[in-house]
């Protein structure tokens, strides 16, 4: 049991960093934003490249961050009959949820993106507009990294499933433990 509390931190700890550091792309999206648009009003001038910047700035930003905004809770829910749930329902709702919807989900994103981002590496892809930017394939690469960040978040809800309904859910840190009234403790301010 130890081993999958091991685990879970490991992939948690995965998914903070990755969230933590890109979501400091949001600063950098709103500075391109702003940018392009006094550029545009005040010099009557545009760059296409600084507009193709601050979408791809955004694209990646959020495929990168979804595993750690499931890890959060931070994905809309309905939860009418989860929030007042007791941990143990709670863990086996997360479990099923992700083994038979997350995971295969998941799959399949992984399965019809990957000629996708192939092809484009195969061409190191640019921007369809004229002045664009390069390396739009690295920019398509986040599909897989969105994948894969996301299956090692439902992995990690399934074994923290595992160790709540055995009882031994003292294994896992606060932030990852199933509170009662919400659903994970709340650490940091986040549900």
């Amino acid at each position: 049991m130890r081993a999958l509390a091991i685990v879970v931190r490991a992939i948690c700890g995965v998914n903070t960093l990755v969230g933590h550091v890109f979501s400091w792309l949001s600063l950098g999206i709103v500075v391109v934003c702003f940018t392009v648009v006094v550029q545009r009003y005040v010099f009557a001038t545009s760059f296409v490249w600084m507009q193709d910047l601050y979408i791809w700035l955004n694209g990646a930003m959020f495929t990168a961050v979804a595993g750690f905004a499931l890890m959060r809770g931070d994905h809309v829910r309905v939860d009418i009959f989860y929030r007042p749930a007791r941990p143990r329902t709670k863990a086996l709702v997360d479990m099923f949820g992700a083994a038979f919807f997350l995971l295969p989900f998941c799959a399949v994103i992984y399965v019809y993106s990957m000629p996708f981002v192939t092809r484009a590496w195969s061409f190191t892809e640019g921007s369809a507009n004229v002045g664009g930017m390069p390396g739009l394939f690295i920019l398509k690469s986040f599909i897989i990294a969105f994948v894969v960040l996301l299956a090692l978040q439902g992995v990690s809800m399934i074994l923290r499933s595992v160790l709540v309904l055995a009882g031994r859910d003292d294994l896992l840190p606060p932030a990852q433990r199933y509170d009662a009234k919400s659903g994970l403790a709340d650490t940091e301010g986040h549900a």
